[in-house]
């Protein structure tokens, strides 16, 4: 039967339940108990009348007795029912009105709690409430990801396991909140609307906003803003939400994604790495209630110190590449031999490559190491050319106080010392500026008025940013699998 078919018959129902003078759609459920209250506490609960109620699942009839399956958010259980010689009350649905309702359905059903003959916890209700009559039949298998993906509400019906992650999703970001506020930081939320857009390497998404007759960007971090309410007076703030980053959708990146922020006034990096090693490992319990993971083929174990390593050594040790006085040549060499035909054609990947400012060369080559290292490890004091908001290091000037997390092949989060000297920040930014002008769309923009809140002084700080990348890392899942609705091109007809 087609699709149509079936719906068309659902139709006719629904006429028929209206005609019974039946409100298919009522606003009003009575609902007492969740079906997770009955399975866990059956002996309590054993002889009380309850109401419950959720989607059917299931319908067996058998002579005088139905059998229904429903199911809630906490779980499933049967409501047993059999043909009485009462009359079916008011709005009611009883045995010998089964026909009428479907698999789909929301229904509510209040009786005794028992166990069958079988042996099956079961509400033992005579009449059901209809709350929502389904017009389409939910599949029994669903696993086209483009339709899961385009019909998320589906998929969760079908594959509960993507609502199980969605749960686990919330606890991750959750407990990075109860780790931060347990440690006296403040959540604020700040602007997703700006006019000068900056704190990251990417390109931003446009807007217009109708009443100032102007364009914004979409925020492509949460940096600028948060260090502004440091030179404010704050001392510890950090907030959570989306950003967007006009970029490509692969399994680390989605355009528009959740990610987390925090500065702490009078601390550096050297603090930062320590308080953020704990608070990975403290969502990872919170979430996973674990520390130890197989990734990618990474076996991953958080369950130790992490150790430190430099930037400049690793690229060294391993492309023997000199960061401090690089050679085009050489990065490019090295990108090409690491060339995969699954990527751009060599040709187009070279014209890339010639196209690529060389400290995004550098970085493109640190990320060969980075994609087989299984961690976890802290990787140091990045070259100044690819920090633009961090502080030079008081033992090195070529590079700054910046580290990162390595974990299964990624960067799990972005710290340094923050840069609040105006003058090095503002020839930073000249000097990012001058490389947007020149076409690198993924530079930062000279940010003046941040320039001037440096100017009035913010504190020595230390800053830290992560994206629900890392949950999506953690759970062995591509980004578009762990977030609720995913951006897709518009489907054909739409």
């Amino acid at each position: 039967m087609l699709l149509e078919d079936y719906r068309n018959e659902r139709l006719r129902k629904l006429q028929e339940i209206r005609e019974r003078g039946i409100d298919p759609y009522p606003s009003v459920s009575h609902r007492t108990t969740q079906i997770s209250e009955i399975l866990d506490k059956f002996d309590e609960k054993k002889g009380q009348e309850v109401s419950v109620a959720g989607r059917i699942t299931a319908i067996r009839s058998f002579g005088k007795l139905v059998f229904i399956k429903l199911r809630d958010y906490t779980g499933e259980i049967q409501i047993f029912m059999r043909v009485v010689p009462e009359e079916t009350p008011e709005k009611m649905f009883g045995a010998k009105d089964i026909k009428l309702l479907d698999t789909g359905d929301f229904i509510e059903a209040t009786g005794v709690v028992d166990k069958t003959q079988t042996g099956e916890i079961s509400v033992f209700s005579n009449f059901v409430k209809l709350l929502t009559k389904s017009l389409r039949p939910l599949p029994q298998q669903f696993t086209n990801k483009e339709e899961r993906y385009r019909r998320r509400y589906v998929d969760m019906n079908v594959n509960p396991e993507v609502r199980e992650r969605l749960v686990r999703r919330s606890k991750f970001w959750q407990a990075t909140r109860d780790f931060m506020n347990s440690h006296g930081f403040i959540e604020i939320n700040i602007p997703v609307l700006e006019h000068t857009t900056g704190g990251a390497d990417a390109e931003p998404f446009v807007t217009h906003m109708n009443a100032l007759d102007e364009d914004f960007y979409l925020r492509i971090s949460h940096e600028l803003p948060l260090k502004r309410l440091l030179g404010g007076g704050f001392e510890k703030v950090y907030d959570i939400g989306p950003r967007f980053r006009n970029e490509g959708v692969d399994d680390e990146h989605l355009p528009e994604h959740i990610a987390f922020e925090a500065y702490a006034a009078y601390e550096n990096y050297e603090d930062g790495m320590k308080f953020y090693e704990e608070m990975i490992k403290y969502v990872c319990r919170e979430t996973w209630g674990a520390l130890q993971f197989n990734v990618g083929g990474f076996e991953i174990n958080l369950d130790c110190e992490w150790p430190r390593y430099k930037y400049a050594d690793l690229l060294r040790e391993k492309y023997d590449v000199d960061v401090f006085n690089p050679d085009r040549e050489q990065l490019i060499k090295v990108l090409l031999d690491k060339w995969d035909t699954k990527d751009l054609k060599r040709e187009d990947f070279m014209k890339k490559l010639e196209n690529t400012t060389t400290p995004h060369l550098i970085d493109d080559v640190w990320k060969l190491i980075r994609k087989t290292s299984a961690g976890p490890y802290w990787v140091i004091e990045e070259p100044l050319s690819l920090s633009p908001l961090a502080k030079k290091s008081s033992e090195n000037p070529l590079v700054t106080e910046r580290f990162h997390p390595v974990i299964a092949g990624t960067e799990m989060g972005n710290g340094f010392s923050e840069l609040n000297d105006p003058l090095d920040q503002l020839e930073r930014f000249k000097e990012q500026q001058a490389a947007r002008d020149a076409g690198d769309a993924e530079a930062q923009m000279l940010d003046m008025d941040f320039v001037e809140m440096l100017e009035y002084g913010m504190p020595p700080a230390c800053g830290w940013g992560n994206s629900e990348r890392n949950f999506w890392l953690l759970e062995g899942v591509p980004g578009r699998e762990a977030v609720p609705f995913p951006t897709m091109r518009r489907a054909e007809g739409e």
